[in-house]
C-alpha cells in the first residue's frame, strides 16, 4: 500500500476514457489513499457518478450546490484536504480552461484552489492533441508547475502515427507512486534545513524615473525556492523587482530594488542558513552619482560613469563555513564552459549551473531552461530542455546529493 493515507482528489471529465477512471479510482483505493470524485457535468455522459462514489466510498462532487438542501460544495476545503489532484482523463476543453483560468464548473474551481501538486492525464483525439493551441495550453499548466503524463500512441484521424489516448490506469498510479517516494526523499533530506535564494534582476537607479537593469523575470529562483519549500526547507527569497509571488508558507520573501541592497540582505541572511543558490540576475555596475532630480534632454549625447557593485557570490564565497553550501549561476554568450568554470573556483562554489542566452527557449524571460551543471570536482551535467519547474528539481537533486 504505496499510497496508503494519501488524500488524492480524483478529478473526471467528459472523454470516452472516462470509463478507466473506475479502474483507476479501484488501484488508488487498493495501495490506500483516500479519493475524493470531482466531475464535471460532461463526464457524467461517460461514467455514471454512482459508479464512482461506490469505488471511492465518498460521495462525488458535480455541481457547486447540492439541489436538495442548497448547501455549498466547498472547493478551497477540496483543495486544502488533498495531497495530490489527478485529473485522468484531461480533456482539450479543460485544459485550455485550467490554463486560462476559466473557473465554469467545481472541477476547475477546485483546481485553481488546490495547494497540492496536480498531475494531469490528457486523453483527446490525436489531431485534438497535435493542435497548436492544446500544445500551448499544456505548455502553460507545465510552466505552472503540473505534471503531464503522456498519453500513449495511436492513431490519428489522418491515418498517421502518434498520441492522444490517455496512459493506463496502472501506468497513473506508478507515476503517482514514483512522485511522492521522490518527494519523500527531498523532505528526508530537507526538511528543517534553510536556504537562501536569490531572484529577479537588479535596478541600479540613474534618476527619479530612470535606471539600468536587465530582462530577468525571475521565474527560475522562484521556481527554485517553491522545490525547496515544497521539499520541507526553510527559505529566504531575497528578490529583485518582478511580477510574481511567492506562494508556499515556508518562505519568507524580502523585496529589494538594486545591488547594494540585494547584497546587505544576502550577507545578513548568509550565516544562519545551511546554504544559498544565487540565481539573481545582479547588475554588475551602478551609476556613480544619481540625480535626485529627473535628467533634462538637453544635448544629443549623454555620460554617466558607472562603478562596480559588489559580487555577492564571492563575498559568500569567503564568508562560507565547511557545512554551508553555495551554488551559482552563469549566463553566458560565448565561451561558457570555460567562464562558468572560473566563477566556480574563483567565488568558493560548490557547483555552478550554466545556461546559454544562445539556446533557444533558455535564459531571460521564457518559462523553459536548457543548463548545465559543474561541480567543485570539474564533473560535468548536461541537461535537456525543461521547464523551469523541471529545471529547478534537477537543481534541488543535486544540493541533496551535497548536505
Amino acid at each position: 500500500m504505496q499510497l496508503k493515507d494519501k488524500n488524492i482528489i480524483l478529478g473526471i471529465t467528459g472523454g470516452i476514457a472516462a470509463y478507466k477512471s473506475a479502474f483507476l479510482c479501484r488501484l488508488l483505493i487498493k495501495e490506500g489513499a483516500n479519493v475524493k470524485v470531482v466531475m464535471t457535468p460532461s463526464a457524467k455522459e461517460f461514467i455514471t457518478p454512482v459508479t464512482m462514489a461506490t469505488l471511492s466510498k465518498n460521495t462525488v462532487l458535480i455541481d457547486f450546490f447540492k439541489h436538495d438542501d442548497g448547501a455549498w460544495n466547498s472547493h478551497v476545503d477540496l483543495g486544502l484536504w488533498a495531497d495530490a489532484m489527478l485529473i485522468a482523463p484531461a480533456t482539450a476543453s479543460t485544459i485550455g480552461k485550467m490554463a486560462n483560468g476559466i473557473a465554469d464548473n467545481l472541477l476547475i474551481t477546485t483546481y485553481l484552489s488546490c495547494k497540492a501538486p496536480v498531475i494531469l492525464a490528457p486523453a483527446m483525439d490525436l489531431d485534438m492533441y497535435r493542435h497548436p493551441s492544446t500544445t500551448r495550453n499544456m505548455k502553460v499548466l507545465e510552466s505552472y508547475g503540473n505534471i503531464l503524463i503522456e498519453p500513449s500512441s495511436g492513431e490519428l484521424a489522418s491515418g498517421l502515427e502518434g498520441k492522444g489516448r490517455m496512459e493506463e490506469p496502472e501506468e497513473i498510479v506508478r507515476e503517482l507512486i514514483n512522485f511522492f517516494s521522490s518527494k519523500k526523499k527531498l523532505q528526508a533530506k530537507l526538511v528543517n534545513k534553510h536556504f537562501l535564494v536569490t531572484a529577479g534582476p537588479t535596478y541600479e537607479k540613474i534618476d527619479p524615473v530612470r535606471f539600468i537593469g536587465n530582462f530577468s523575470t525571475g521565474k527560475m529562483g522562484y521556481a527554485i525556492a517553491e522545490t525547496l519549500a515544497n521539499a520541507g526547507a526553510k527559505v529566504t527569497l531575497v528578490s529583485g523587482p518582478v511580477n510574481i509571488t511567492a506562494e508556499h508558507q515556508n518562505i519568507t520573501c524580502i523585496d529589494v530594488m538594486s545591488a547594494q541592497e540585494m547584497h546587505s540582505e544576502s550577507v545578513k541572511v548568509f550565516p544562519d542558513v545551511d546554504g544559498a543558490i544565487m540565481s539573481a540576475a545582479v547588475a554588475d555596475y551602478t551609476p556613480k552619482i544619481v540625480s535626485e532630480g529627473k535628467i533634462k534632454r538637453k544635448a544629443s549625447e549623454i555620460e554617466i560613469q558607472l562603478t562596480a557593485n559588489p559580487d555577492i557570490a564571492a563575498e559568500l564565497g569567503m564568508l562560507k563555513k565547511q557545512n554551508q553550501l553555495l551554488i551559482g549561476f552563469a549566463l553566458e554568450t560565448s565561451n561558457g564552459l570555460e567562464n562558468a568554470k572560473g566563477k566556480l573556483e574563483k567565488k568558493n562554489l560548490d557547483f555552478i549551473v550554466l545556461n546559454s542566452l544562445n539556446e533557444e527557449g533558455s535564459g531571460f524571460g521564457y518559462d523553459t531552461n536548457k543548463i548545465t551543471i559543474i561541480d567543485s570536482n570539474n564533473k560535468i551535467e548536461k541537461f535537456e530542455l525543461k521547464t523551469k519547474k523541471e529545471v529547478s528539481l534537477d537543481i534541488v537533486n543535486k544540493i541533496i546529493n551535497l548536505v
